[in-house]
């Protein structure tokens, strides 16, 4: 009996989370093959201006995080988290198949923009829904002993939706030619992200609701996932911003910036570059169980400290021996150092911040505040860095 719950949960948790990669998948695509479709989509012309134009709109998708958050994070509060996950992996898959069909400019001339905006603004709100709730869902799910094991998935599929963007671009590009890329190859991507959401959204449809949520469901929940009541947890909601403020910054510093600064400081290859970074995030993902077990052991303080304590001694000193040196290895080295610190925040980041809120408004409690967090702050990772 015990080996059949233990199954059940295992299989609910990968029901949950393999959803989020999907979901970030998708996300990541967009900038990655920006360079390739921008041109259909905007006035011939400038291909500076029309990168520029879909950068934008790439910011408008993140501007409307916080908004998914809200929505997504009351729905779920107040119907459920399987419904809610339901719904917003619903809601990108219509995102991505959208972009994956919408015309040329040079076909429908101002309404293809257009339609991207809107496609990126449902893509933004599945987004901002689906942080919150998957990491409720999650915690919620665990197995009493191995919360902080299976939480760390969050950050597994999160990671590993940005692995499975860049294979698909290696793959795509040693395929097909540039024009053809430019073409039609661009749409592919998204076509694959729109098939595995209506997959994911499958699995999702047969995923148990946590125990947790249903103990509460019939009970009389006027507040349940209003900002009001979230609003009577002020400790909780600053403590879930300085989290999410420092791990973020950290975060977006060692996958995203470092790899300019090995570029243009460290002078390395960008090929050379691509491989640090891609077998860097691999061992990421793979630390993240690891550290998620760890903290079931020895509770999930000492991981925060550890993260808190090493990232304030060690992040300087990572950036200036990088800069120091010209071996790849070394530059590997420095960045997992950089990540093994990351790990002690994100491996735990899931369970810490549900276990703040009561269960009604848990979903919108963990997923607001981190949303209007990395909304605000999720750019100035590089500002800081450079600084530093």
């Amino acid at each position: 009996m015990a080996q059949v719950k233990s199954n059940r949960v295992a299989g609910n948790i990968f029901k949950g989370s393999v959803g989020n990669l999907i979901e970030w998948y998708d996300w990541y695509v967009y900038s990655a093959f920006a360079v390739y479709f921008s041109a259909e989509f905007f006035p011939k012309g400038d291909p500076t201006s029309q990168l520029l134009n879909t950068a934008a709109i790439f910011a408008v998708g993140f501007l409307m995080r916080p908004i998914g958050s809200l929505l997504m994070g009351r729905y779920a509060d107040r119907h459920g988290r399987r419904a809610a996950l339901t719904l917003s992996i619903t809601v990108m898959a219509g995102g991505s198949l959208i972009i994956a069909c919408t015309p040329s400019y040079e076909s429908i001339g101002i309404m293809a923009p257009i339609i991207l905006v809107l496609a990126r603004l449902l893509q933004g709100l599945s987004l901002g829904g689906e942080y919150g709730t998957s990491a409720t869902y999650l915690s919620e799910m665990a197995s009493s002993g191995r919360r902080g094991f299976y939480s760390s998935f969050q950050y597994v599929t999160l990671v590993a939706g940005q692995m499975v963007a860049l294979g698909v671009q290696i793959v795509l590009q040693q395929l097909l030619s540039e024009p053809d890329m430019k073409a039609w190859g661009w749409r592919i991507p998204f076509i694959i992200g729109a098939m595995g959401a209506v997959a994911v959204l499958w699995l999702r449809r047969t995923m148990d609701e946590s125990e947790q949520f249903s103990n509460i469901k019939s009970q009389k929940r006027e507040n349940a996932g209003t900002v009001r009541a979230l609003m009577k947890h002020p400790k909780a909601v600053l403590t879930v911003v300085g989290l999410t403020l420092g791990g973020t910054v950290a975060f977006y510093t060692y996958t995203t910036y470092l790899q300019k600064f090995m570029v243009n400081t460290v002078g390395l290859p960008k090929e050379v570059v691509s491989w640090i970074n891609f077998a860097a995030l691999l061992i990421f993902v793979v630390l993240q169980p690891i550290a998620g077990l760890l903290s079931d052991k020895i509770g999930r303080r000492p991981l925060l400290m550890a993260f808190g304590i090493l990232g304030t001694l060690l992040t300087a000193p990572i950036f200036f021996f990088m800069e120091k040196t010209t071996e790849p290895m070394v530059a590997f080295l420095l960045m997992m150092v950089g990540l093994i610190i990351v790990t002690g925040y994100t491996s735990i980041n899931a369970i810490v911040k549900a276990e703040l809120f009561p269960t009604e408004i848990r979903a919108l409690g963990v997923g607001l505040p981190y949303a209007l967090t990395v909304a605000i702050f999720g750019g100035t990772a590089e500002f800081i860095a450079l600084w530093l």
